[in-house]
């Protein structure tokens, strides 16, 4: 193999598992999410209530999924219209959609589909489904959660689950009702998510607030970064970067993605139907 060929093909390489990572890390941050011990049920009256500034039905983002110069792809993350019943319970439908343009499918395929339901008062999920499609990777899962019980009944059995436990997409929008806007630069947090089985832990620093320009405007924004250990969900191969609106609606602007040979960088294009006004926005 010559070294040019030897190096268009690390490249590639590099660029697959960008795309990869910033999929997953796009769906909550990793499950930026707290959890609390396992728990012995709770009844209906006992279900945990949250207050939601952050999103509404019918919200729907629009983000490129970026490597250098070429758009890789598309990212859309959307609320449904109304509420969905689930388990007696008024839910929102919410849904993650990433794949990569017609061009860049040679390169590397991708259509991945994620669903949760999630609790409209208590923002914690009922039900999640799982579609992943890249390249020769195929995964399909699903799970029913009883967060009365604590059981999680997936298409790989029957798991104990902490109260209230998320999934990688419910995460990222209890994480916006979370309140990052207290952090000041240089404090960070600790947080657990349940993913494949098993509770992982994730630190996350807050970097501090910084002004940045996508498409979709220009925004003021609260700049985190996740620090993940060795053996975890990720190991810790790259730098991680996520600019949220430091304000009410905490909509992701950028996720930037750091691999040996650039970044994939996700960014925010258009959006619509979001809860109220982006205080965040300066242009």
């Amino acid at each position: 193999m010559s070294m040019y060929s030897f190096l268009k093909t690390r490249a590639v390489q590099q660029i697959r598992k960008g795309i990869t990572i910033a999929v997953v890390v796009f769906l909550g941050i990793i499950g930026l999410t707290a959890l609390t011990d396992e728990g012995t049920g709770v009844n209906e009256e006992a279900l945990r209530t949250m207050p939601n500034d952050a999103f509404t039905y019918g919200e729907k983002l629009t983000f490129a999924v970026k490597y250098k110069f070429i758009t890789a792809g598309y990212a859309v993350m959307s609320v449904g219209s109304s509420s969905t019943t689930v388990s007696n319970r008024p839910c929102y439908a919410i849904k993650y959609t990433m794949r990569t343009t017609n061009s860049f499918d040679k390169i590397f395929k991708v259509r991945d589909v994620y669903r949760t339901w999630v609790d409209v008062d208590g923002l914690f999920p009922w039900k999640f489904q799982q579609k992943v499609r890249e390249g020769d990777y195929k995964k399909d899962f699903s799970a029913n959660i009883d967060q009365k019980e604590n059981i999680a009944r997936t298409t790989k059995g029957t798991f104990k689950v902490p109260e209230y436990v998320q999934d990688v997409l419910s995460a990222f929008y209890y994480t916006r009702a979370y309140d990052l806007g207290s952090k000041r630069a240089g404090q960070s947090f600790t947080l657990k998510n349940f993913y494949d089985k098993k509770s992982h832990r994730l630190k996350v620093k807050v970097l501090g607030r910084e002004t940045i320009s996508v498409k979709a405007g220009k925004f003021k924004c609260i700049k985190v970064q996740p620090l993940f250990r060795e053996g975890g969900l990720f190991k810790n191969e790259g730098t991680i970067t996520i600019w949220m609106t430091d304000d009410a609606r905490k909509i992701p602007v950028k996720v930037s993605t750091k691999v040996v040979i650039g970044s994939i960088d996700s960014e925010l294009i258009k959006y619509s139907g979001v809860k109220g006004s982006i205080d965040a926005k300066v242009g």
